[in-house]
């Protein structure tokens, strides 16, 4: 089983925080985990609001938990609430049924962890968190 290593997990963040800058983003937070649930690496830049570290996390974990990128749960929300509130209450820290989780996934179609990015809009935060596990040398799964 591939693991994803702490150098690549820095350089997801790197990679996804330089692109927003990059594009003239608000300032960004983002968490990498690993498959089994492990932070791996976070970075908020200069001038982020309070409480990104949760939303970064919230938003990795349920990619993890779910198999998917965040976006999926985003459609939970109206499509099947009680699971989404289910989903809550049972994973540690909670999870962000929005767009910003991407799962990293390698070559072979293993799962490797998740990112979470924060401190845009949702969509932004997607395609900083997407470029940011692409330029590492890894897929970016949506949902």
């Amino acid at each position: 089983m591939a693991k994803l290593s702490l150098s690549r997990a820095n350089r997801i963040v790197s990679q996804t925080l330089s692109e927003g800058s990059k594009r003239g983003f608000s300032p960004l937070a983002a968490a990498v985990f690993d498959a089994g649930g492990n932070i791996k690496a976070y970075q908020a830049q200069d001038g982020i609001a309070p409480g990104r570290f949760e939303v970064a996390c919230g938003k990795a974990r349920g990619c993890l938990f779910i198999g998917s990128g965040s976006r999926a749960l985003d459609k939970q929300v109206s499509e099947r609430p009680h699971f989404l509130a289910s989903l809550t209450s049972v994973i540690p820290g909670g999870v962000v049924p929005v767009g910003g989780g991407v799962l990293i996934v390698s070559s072979r179609g293993e799962t490797l962890g998740a990112i979470g990015v924060t401190g845009d809009t949702s969509d932004n935060d997607e395609i900083c968190a997407v470029v940011g596990v692409e330029k590492a040398g890894y897929k970016a799964v949506t949902g």
